[in-house]
């Protein structure tokens, strides 16, 4: 138990430190949620950092990584605190391991691949870097109908599209850009990272509809990922797209407003949208 708890710390450690644009685990939901939610997002800052930060290394030391979370699934008991306290999630959520593997891959993806000449190729990683997580996310919910799956992959690839054109300057500095080939022929990097918002703030309201399906906790969660997105997309049209030259953020102040006007609009009736394929 103590091993469990020190864990766990850890996990909310690093999943504090990443997410800067929403908040992971918002103060409304149970504990239990807020544990399984860090421990979902110490996997995934845990799997950035060693596509990220390992230089040569990098593809060697994620095939290690992606071999521990394969033995975890099959039962083993792992070392790395983060899937040490993850395993417990995964087991009582009954998780599947797909996400967990498809974001491993992606950041080999990272260690091959440094452009994205069009949109197809960029769509094609966004499923493997972005989509994951959201569906981690809904297993912890249980909520996994098609339908929600699918509205979660544009949300998230939304989200993720928001953050590339945040982060363009940080990304020159690793030797990629995820600003698609075509746009910036057409516009250059002001133009690129305008489309690139303009596309990340259509799939983010889809979100709209997945929030309609989901019980109350979760529906402020997911509102909160998805007016986090918007509130980036916000910052980066205020400076006109330039973020070769700024990295603009969303600030503590901004953040505890959105969370302030989510729990009041969930207190309003909402729309109940059905899977059509259930019927």
């Amino acid at each position: 138990m103590n091993e469990l708890r020190a864990a766990d710390a850890y996990c909310r450690v690093l999943s504090r430190g990443h997410y800067e644009n929403f908040i992971v685990a918002a103060p409304f939901l149970d504990a239990q949620t807020r544990t399984d939610l860090a421990r979902v997002y110490g996997f995934c800052r845990t799997t950035d950092d060693l596509g990220d930060e390992s230089g040569t290394q990098g593809e060697a030391r994620l095939a290690r990584w992606r071999d521990e979370v394969v033995a975890t699934f099959a039962g083993a008991l792992p070392v790395h605190p983060v899937l040490y306290a993850l395993r417990e999630t995964i087991y009582r959520r009954g998780m599947s391991e797909a996400p967990f593997l498809d974001l491993i891959e992606a950041n080999v993806q990272d260690q091959r691949v440094s452009s994205y000449p069009t949109w197809a190729s960029l769509d094609a990683y966004c499923m493997l870097s972005a989509a994951p997580v959201g569906r981690m996310v809904l297993e912890v919910f249980g909520l996994t109908s098609p339908l929600a799956q699918r509205l979660s992959d544009d949300v998230c690839v939304g989200l993720q599209l928001a953050n590339h054109a945040q982060d363009v300057s940080r990304d020159i500095k690793l030797g990629r850009t995820y600003l698609v080939g075509t746009d910036l022929a057409a516009g250059g990097v002001r133009g690129a990272v305008e489309a690139m918002v303009m596309r990340a703030r259509r799939l983010l309201d889809s979100g709209r509809n997945l929030e309609a399906m989901a019980p109350a906790g979760l529906r402020m969660q997911l509102a909160l990922y998805r007016l986090g997105g918007v509130a980036i997309c916000d910052e980066i049209a205020a400076i006109d797209y330039r973020t070769d030259a700024q990295r603009p953020h969303v600030s503590a102040k901004k953040k505890l407003m959105l969370l302030s006007g989510v729990m009041m609009e969930t207190l309003r009736p909402r729309t109940q949208v059905r899977d059509a394929a259930a019927t």
